[in-house]
């Protein structure tokens, strides 16, 4: 049974990258605590099939609001027309496998708008809102594979070390407003995406046995780690990096 965060409830939240694999599972969490939920994105199919989950669960149907975290005009624009923004969840990006021999200056700038620039730019774009309440959580969504130095995607573990570095130096700038800022790094979940691209039962097997918690992450475990950052319940919480990993690392 999820715990229940009543101050959740009517808040307004931001979600980029919400219509597939962890970010889905956090819209639809947010859902089921009542809360004013608008989730970014770009893919109308997994958009609209998250929607109707949602409903058919009879949570809050949350706002699916079409839009390229690369073209970072129409972010802020997106953004600014939601009104004042309680909690954002930058969550968008893409963990696509390379080789340092495959990296081009186009590709490496391409990975690095698309896993970290546009981080920055939400959180700029809700911080007088937050700032107007004297209250807001901003949570960056990280990964354990800058700290693994796992290979095959360097490009996108230095985006997400990046976001550490984000996350402190926001908490600092903003910890005077009373706005946290918080960083997720999740380790092995199983998403639809992962299951299909990499995860398979040899991988799992590997994984399992380097876990102290010999099963499976879901997006669930992440998610529910989302709402208690985001809920006054954790108002002590900011500049910190939370791993869910089963204690991978």
């Amino acid at each position: 049974m999820k715990a229940k965060f009543f101050d959740l409830k009517n808040k307004k939240i931001v979600i980029t990258g919400g219509a597939s694999g962890i970010g889905a599972k956090i819209v639809e969490s947010f859902c089921e605590q009542e809360s004013e939920v608008f989730f970014l994105d770009i893919d109308d199919i997994q958009a609209n099939e998250l929607i109707e989950k949602i409903n058919k669960k009879n949570f809050r149907s949350p706002k699916y609001l079409k839009c390229d975290v690369l073209d970072i005009k129409n972010l802020q624009t997106t953004i600014s027309q939601i009104g004042d923004v309680n909690v954002l969840v930058n969550n968008a990006g893409n963990d696509d496998r390379h080789t340092i021999d495959d990296i081009t200056e186009e590709y490496l700038n391409n990975r690095l708008n698309l896993n970290l620039r546009h981080y920055f730019f939400a959180a700029k774009q809700v911080k007088d809102g937050m700032i107007k309440n004297n209250s807001g959580s901003i949570i960056n969504l990280s990964s354990v594979s800058w700290i693994r130095g796992a290979p095959g995607f360097v490009i996108y573990a230095a985006a997400k070390s990046a976001i550490y570095g984000l996350t402190r130096s926001l908490a600092r700038e903003f910890g005077k407003y009373n706005i946290r800022v918080n960083a997720i790094s999740p380790g092995s979940i199983a998403t639809e995406r992962q299951l299909k691209l990499w995860l398979n039962p040899k991988l799992k097997k590997e994984i399992l046995s380097l876990q102290c918690l010999k099963r499976q992450l879901l997006p669930n475990d992440v998610a529910n780690l989302a709402l208690y950052l985001a809920s006054e319940v954790s108002s002590g919480c900011t500049k910190q990096n939370f791993i869910v990993d089963a204690g991978l690392t």
